[in-house]
């Protein structure tokens, strides 16, 4: 089934003043937007006098300071219809004022934190399937994530996992994420933390899956779950498995690092568009220098 609404992925961004890894300050640079403004930008088209943005934030431990933190945020970029659903556990998942909301929203934005509390909050409850359901039948309606809130989109999320010098079993960790978008698995704060080595590791579990390490500052735009716009002052590594030679990863132990032949690298920066299932770039927007 293809989706008609549009799906935001962000790299997130760190800096004094965080809250759970996430920086609520808009920086302004040359060609770089905050996911604030990229989130505002996209709504801004929408024809409709007022856009309803919900935002949340169960994947902090502070959810309520990041509500007041977001909601500031989205002010200060010019947003007046800001809301905050609440969803700390099994019964606010299933609140049919919160699905109704939806119902009636324009946006949803997950904020950062950690991938397992939201799966474990929201995973197979009503809340997450009115979500999806609209993102699938409304060409209107914007599903946005930041960092943790990014990684969970997929199909194949990642939790956690030790970084190191080589690549070993077990190293990484693995859940089942929301779904909204298929064959994919998404890392974040990629360039920043050194997640290379962890995606490669996610992609030869899962060659079907297209790997996207998304930096800090930058985001990918996904219409109808195939094209994908960069946007954003940092790059998008994208780690294609589907033609990959010889692995161990099916045989290895423990104290035997992995080994991937044939990863495809590309990496993308704003002004790419990228096919998904094609896996190709098909535009290129050159920067004078």
């Amino acid at each position: 089934m293809i989706p008609k609404g549009k799906l935001i992925i962000i790299g997130g961004h760190e800096s004094k003043g965080e809250v759970d890894g996430e920086n609520l300050t808009i920086h302004k640079k040359d060609r770089s937007q905050s996911h604030f403004e990229i989130l505002g930008r996209l709504i801004s088209q929408i024809p409709r006098e007022h856009h309803v943005i919900e935002i949340i934030a169960s994947a902090s431990s502070r959810w309520q300071q990041m509500e007041e933190l977001y909601i500031n945020s989205f002010k200060g970029v010019g947003f007046t219809q800001i809301g905050y659903i609440k969803a700390e556990n099994s019964e606010d998942a299933c609140d049919p004022a919160s699905i109704d909301r939806i119902q009636k929203c324009h946006a949803v934005f997950f904020t950062g934190g950690e991938q397992n509390k939201l799966i474990s909050k929201l995973a197979e409850t009503p809340l997450l399937t009115a979500i999806k359901n609209k993102y699938f039948a409304d060409k209107d309606f914007i599903v946005a994530g930041t960092s943790a809130g990014a990684m969970v989109m997929s199909e194949v999320c990642i939790t956690g996992g030790l970084i190191r010098e080589a690549i070993y079993k077990g190293d990484i960790k693995l859940n089942k994420g929301f779904g909204l978008i298929k064959n994919v698995v998404i890392d974040t704060h990629f360039i920043k933390r050194g997640r290379f080595a962890r995606l490669a590791h996610a992609v030869a579990l899962n060659p079907c899956c297209l790997g996207i390490g998304l930096g800090e500052d930058t985001a990918l735009i996904i219409s109808e779950g195939k094209s994908a716009e960069c946007v954003g002052s940092g790059m998008v590594i994208l780690i294609d498995g589907s033609k990959i030679e010889n692995t161990n990863t099916a045989t290895v132990d423990e104290k035997t690092p992995i080994i991937v032949e044939n990863l495809k690298v590309s990496i993308l920066a704003e002004g790419c568009r990228y096919l998904l299932q094609e896996r190709d770039a098909i535009c290129l927007t050159e920067h004078s220098g």
